[in-house]
């Protein structure tokens, strides 16, 4: 356990609050820090608010509204239909939002700096990464030591999930005594409902097959 304090980048989906109830365990003070980029569904801030209240954590709402203005995607511009799957070859499906990590991480940087904290939590993984560029682990790796130069800090940005699947995040959600909560009050949805979501979204897909498989194992 690290005996210092952490702020995990929370959105009130499936992996950022398996992330912040991990961070609880690990870290000896926790921090949450929700962004308002755009996006169509906002409600999730305010689910990310209840589950920090919940989990007894600091929660801070930022807005960043640029980032929705800066690319053309299906997750801030509600007049393109989702890509249902990845398309083929190396094009990102349209729910990624260019730049969104590099910015989030970035301004969790200076917000952490300024209150003397040197460790960032985020939920990316690259086992299920969905076509997204930066939830890989080069790309973490890479903005750690460029955040350490360009404020002559040292950060350290965790990424539990990053080599777990969908089933081994619903596996550790268990492991931390908070399935239930994480599969009723998260929202990972791209249609915006809370819960097991739409079912057909590739974030629901995603999320309903590790579920299935890690109940599948665990009976």
């Amino acid at each position: 356990m690290y005996n210092e304090s952490c702020v995990v980048v929370f959105s009130g989906g499936q992996d950022s609050t398996t992330c912040l109830f991990w961070a609880k365990r690990e870290f000896k003070e926790v921090h949450a820090l929700s962004f308002r980029y755009g996006q169509k569904h906002e409600k999730e801030v305010e689910l990310a608010r209840a589950i920090a209240e919940r989990a007894g954590v600091p929660f801070t709402a930022m807005d960043l509204p640029l980032i929705g203005t800066l690319g053309h995607n299906a997750l801030t511009d509600t007049s393109l239909p989702m890509d249902e799957q990845i398309p083929d070859g190396e094009v990102c499906p349209n729910t990624f939002v260019p730049g969104r990590n590099l910015f989030f991480l970035s301004v969790a940087a200076v917000w952490t700096r300024e209150r003397g904290i040197r460790h960032i939590v985020t939920g990316v993984s690259q086992t299920d990464y969905s076509g997204y560029p930066d939830c890989r682990d080069a790309f973490i790796k890479s903005l750690n030591v460029t955040l350490n130069l360009a404020m002559d800090y040292q950060f350290v940005l965790h990424t539990p999930l990053m080599w777990l699947d969908k089933a081994e995040t619903w596996a550790l959600a268990d492991e931390l005594g908070i399935l239930d909560l994480v599969r009723r009050d998260t929202m990972t949805c791209y249609n915006g409902i809370p819960g097991d979501g739409c079912g057909h979204c590739p974030a629901c897909k995603l999320r309903r097959e590790g579920l299935e498989k890690y109940l599948s194992m665990k009976n």
